[in-house]
């Protein structure tokens, strides 16, 4: 008998979760026939799920029901992509302070801007960041006065990035308000805007915010780098090389579709050795 074909979704919500605890719980019973994982927290859910197409709308459709969470998932985006390799080996509900570390205090995806903060008062003057469209996105990288910032570590930006991206070369996303920190100052003198992009979008969600503190305009890739692939037909225009996933099918092309791509390939360098020792001890694992 053949097995039925396996897809893999990518979601995420900002959101005020009051019982993470009871929430996971919940999530644990209706993730019985999925792999993957999820990650819940105050400020919201982050997850990567693999499954058929039948169990993964199941999924969908119970956590965006209005009835559930008080509807705070309701309308929220899955990222569904064909698998070849099966991307995850077991399910695991997750509970966290955060569901994406930016480093900063005070910092999260739900409350954005202070009152009072430079932030707020940019926002008050329709200043702020911008989710573009993955068809905006390409007349927008083009401009010269655009910053194109990689929101993601140098081993993925090395793997594959768009053409006119700058690599803030940090090997963690913690570091990466450190850069923001060093180099805003120089942008907004420069008259720059900044237009960034992550894989799915949830680090440049919780960046954004943020980084209207610094007083410059912030556009974000709506949706993220899968998105983008998903939505424009000919990305390789603008994308060079292979998009890096953190499951076990290592890389994605512009059609979503899995590459020939190996861990090995990836962490070469000799600073990523623990993490291509990570990847063997999860593929073992498997």
């Amino acid at each position: 008998m053949n097995k039925l074909p396996i897809f893999h979704v990518a979601f995420y919500r900002f959101a005020v979760i009051d019982a993470p605890e009871a929430l996971a719980a919940s999530l644990r019973l209706l993730t019985v026939d999925l792999l993957g994982s999820i990650l819940v927290a105050p400020e919201g859910i982050n997850g990567v799920l693999s499954g058929t197409a039948a169990a993964l709308t199941d999924f969908a459709h119970a956590v965006t029901a209005l009835h559930y969470q008080n509807g705070v998932f309701t309308g929220m985006a899955f990222k569904r992509s064909a698998c070849t390799t099966a991307p995850f080996a077991r399910m695991k509900v997750h509970v966290r302070q955060e569901i994406v570390a930016l480093g900063v205090t005070g910092v999260t995806g739900v409350t954005g801007a202070p009152a009072g903060s430079a932030a707020a008062a940019s926002a008050a003057a329709g200043r702020g960041s911008t989710d573009v469209s993955p068809q905006e996105w390409r007349k927008l990288i083009a401009d010269a006065s655009v910053v194109v910032l990689d929101n993601r570590n140098s081993f993925e930006y090395r793997l594959g990035h768009f053409r006119s991206a700058v690599d803030p070369q940090v090997d963690n996303f913690r570091d990466f308000s450190a850069y923001i920190a060093d180099n805003a100052p120089a942008w907004r003198a420069a008259g720059k805007r900044v237009a960034m992009y992550c894989t799915g979008g949830i680090r440049c969600e919780k960046t954004s915010a943020w980084m209207q503190d610094f007083g410059i305009d912030v556009f974000q890739l709506e949706g993220g780098i899968l998105n983008y692939f998903q939505q424009v037909p000919d990305a390789e225009l603008e994308w060079k090389g292979e998009c890096f996933v953190f499951d076990n099918r290592i890389a994605l092309d512009t059609h979503l579709q899995e590459t020939a791509t190996t861990a090995e390939d990836v962490f070469s360098a000799p600073e990523d050795a623990w993490r291509l020792a990570r990847a063997q001890r999860l593929d073992a694992a498997g």
